[in-house]
């Protein structure tokens, strides 16, 4: 990746913010000070019954998690938090190697699995499908727009496009536009 992709992916991530869970202190640290050099706000714990208190508070846009902890796993917190927000983005950055713990990882639907040790080329790939993620999330949002109008009001709005020879959404649109300025 080149310092212009970098810059790219930076300005797209510095629009987001991170929970970062992870128990070991060194670790917790390591990541929660590399990741603010790319999201606005880093908050971090190390625990996952802290973690969920925190989660509820923040609405944190990722949620990067360990899946060994004492207490709650990060198993467990992520099917919670996914029981909140089911779009909620979740990646596991774990050194397990236990397939049972991995297969239940991705059972309860987190987004992405990272194998520690973490290198940098590892997080920018990581933050590069993070915001792909996102941005598929937005288009999808964006495609759903309907409304429903009168009939009348319907007939003045496609007259209108028809006169213009733009699309009636174009028309409604600059109708709201106006409305609310």
């Amino acid at each position: 990746m080149n310092n212009m992709d970098l810059i790219k992916l930076t300005e797209q991530t510095k629009k987001l913010t991170a929970l970062v869970v992870e128990d070991e202190k060194v670790t917790n640290e390591l990541l929660s000070s590399t990741f603010k050099n790319f999201f606005s706000g880093v908050e971090s714990c190390f625990d996952g019954e802290s973690a969920l208190k925190l989660y509820e508070k923040q609405q944190p846009d990722v949620v990067f998690v360990d899946i060994i902890m004492p207490g709650m796993d990060g198993i467990e917190l992520s099917r919670k938090i996914r029981e909140m927000n089911k779009d909620q983005i979740i990646i596991v950055i774990s050194a397990s190697n236990d397939m049972e713990k991995i297969s239940e990882s991705i059972e309860v639907g987190v987004n992405s699995f990272i194998q520690k040790p973490i290198d940098t080329k590892k997080i920018i790939e990581l933050l590069g499908n993070v915001v792909a993620m996102i941005a598929k999330k937005k288009k999808i949002e964006t495609k759903t727009f309907s409304i429903s109008l009168p009939l009348d009001l319907y007939e003045t709005v496609n007259d209108n496009a028809k006169a213009e020879s733009i699309s009636k959404n174009a028309v409604i649109i600059r109708a709201l536009r106006s409305f609310y300025d």
